[in-house]
């Protein structure tokens, strides 16, 4: 579904993401995990078209996205969300998610279709009609996923969507990111939580100073010297 080929990209000196090369299968999920600073969120901008590569390719069912506009590639099957959620206040959660809807819908009735069918998969569906502002933080993160999910993506990436939850609540963030891989949108996920990273990914990719440092199974990732030194630490336990 998404294929990433030496992904780079520069800030004047400072190469922040170096060479990045990663596949991902239709109905997987792919964790990307790392130290802050990584290159991880600017990895997901030049994927997404936040930003351009400085060099590398980055295709969508074999079709080449490279550097072209966020709201083209989203058109051509990749959604995100952000770290920090930034609803718009005064519209409904419903109007909300239309205005991800509108970016592949022909019609307002086929917008809120799209984004009706969003809020049932995120639990989101009876309080449509609620003010965006009134939602707490969870339902704040989870009109995030809606309002991508609503774009109708083939390869969605969520960029830290378990931040500031409570034990609980991460619990039913991992049943939501199960069910949206079921329905059959591949998954690529930047987390800090490595329950969460170990409980929901297929395979694991490990960036450290804008370079991949490993890349496999949770379990071949984690008992892996170099990424006990520079990420888990001494004492991690799988």
């Amino acid at each position: 579904m998404l294929e990433v080929e030496n992904l780079g990209k520069r800030f004047g000196g400072l190469m922040a993401v170096r060479d990045i090369s990663l596949s991902l299968g239709k109905g997987e999920i792919l964790g990307l995990i790392g130290p802050n600073g990584a290159g991880k969120t600017t990895f997901f901008n030049c994927v997404a078209g936040a930003m351009a590569p400085s060099a590398g390719r980055v295709r969508i069912d074999g079709r080449d996205v490279t550097g072209r506009k966020a709201h083209k590639v989203c058109r051509a099957g990749i959604g995100r969300t952000y770290q920090i959620v930034k609803p718009f206040a005064g519209l409904t959660v419903r109007d909300n998610v239309m205005v991800g809807a509108l970016n592949r819908a022909d019609s307002l009735a086929e917008a809120r279709r799209f984004a009706d069918e969003a809020l049932e998969i995120t639990g989101l569906a009876p309080l449509a009609g609620d003010l965006a502002s009134s939602l707490p933080l969870p339902r704040r993160k989870r009109l995030e996923v809606a309002r991508a999910l609503a774009t109708r993506p083939r390869v969605l990436l969520l960029d830290e969507v378990m931040a500031g939850l409570n034990p609980s609540e991460v619990e039913g963030a991992i049943l939501l990111i199960r069910a949206i891989r079921d329905s059959g949108v591949s998954v690529l996920i930047i987390e800090h939580l490595m329950r969460v990273i170990m409980a929901v990914s297929d395979r694991i990719v490990v960036m450290h100073h804008g370079e991949k440092l490993a890349e496999g199974t949770p379990a071949a990732v984690t008992s892996d010297p170099r990424v006990i030194k520079a990420y888990l630490g001494e004492g991690f336990d799988a």
